[in-house]
């Protein structure tokens, strides 16, 4: 197998995943005939092995996804998938957007944490140099919140409901029982074409500005959707020690907000 990446990518986020939910429609219809995960990949199961006694002989039906879990619908159990820090999804060396390998760039058979042989010889792969994308069986959605593609107003403007000033911004767009599937760099970018600072607490901000921030939220999973992933952002090239903000020229600030290694631009972002 060969796989030549262009560049690399950050961490997967709802995008990419998405991406790979597609990847693995072309194996609705096929059966699959074996099935393997590594201790890492199978760590929340009671066994390795459990993994291939729950999905050899079942057929693959269908596929679906709630922010950063996959799953695959079979005629007899869910299949989740969930990709950690560096996880790809490969079908036959094929990734779901091309260069998402984070760290090293390349493949290698032992980073390989679990696959399904397909009956037509076709092989789905979870790749994983860090060794945190895990194999789930009937996974469960609860403690998720709605989907962020796609999220209604009415959904949004629940997720940001608080008592006094609440979390941050950034921190309430990143939990994922709130809305599953913002990652750090989309959050950011979000909150980038917003001009919103990423510190605010989610209290303080008035109609104006969670409405231009749920404007925001969706040009950007629609612009970055089309040119190929979350690492695609605007302000995505200057996310370094002294890198400035595109829109300005201002020097980025830099700080740890919601957990998470945070860039946003002071002039603008208010």
């Amino acid at each position: 197998m060969v796989v030549t990446p262009r560049y690399a990518a950050p961490v997967p986020e709802v995008l990419e995943v998405e991406s790979y939910r597609e990847l693995a429609e072309r194996v609705v219809g096929s059966r699959i005939r074996a099935a393997e995960a590594d201790r890492y990949a199978a760590a929340r199961l009671v066994a390795p092995r459990a993994f291939a006694q729950a999905a050899v002989g079942r057929r693959v039906v269908g596929t679906g996804r709630r922010g950063k879990l996959l799953w695959l619908e079979t005629d007899g159990v869910r299949l989740g998938l969930r990709f950690g820090m560096t996880g790809v999804l490969l079908l036959d060396g094929e990734a779901g957007i091309e260069g998402l390998f984070y760290g090293p760039h390349g493949y290698r058979d032992e980073w390989v944490r679990a696959s399904l042989t397909l009956d037509d010889g076709r092989r789905l792969i979870l790749h994983d140099p860090r060794r945190l994308g895990r194999v789930e069986i009937d996974p469960s959605l609860e403690g998720l919140g709605p989907d962020v593609i796609g999220l209604s107003r009415a959904d949004f403007d629940a997720a940001l409901a608080v008592r006094g000033e609440g979390p941050a911004v950034k921190a309430r767009l990143l939990d994922q029982s709130m809305v599953a599937g913002i990652g750090n760099l989309l959050a950011d970018e979000m909150l980038f074409r917003a001009g919103i600072d990423p510190r605010t607490p989610v209290g303080r901000l008035d109609v104006a500005r969670r409405a231009r921030l749920y404007r925001a939220l969706g040009q950007t999973i629609r612009t970055l959707r089309r040119r190929g992933g979350s690492h695609t952002g605007d302000h995505m090239m200057a996310r370094h020690p002294d890198g400035r903000c595109p829109r300005d020229g201002t020097s980025l600030a830099v700080a740890t907000v919601g957990g998470r290694t945070t860039y946003w631009c002071p002039t603008h972002q208010r």
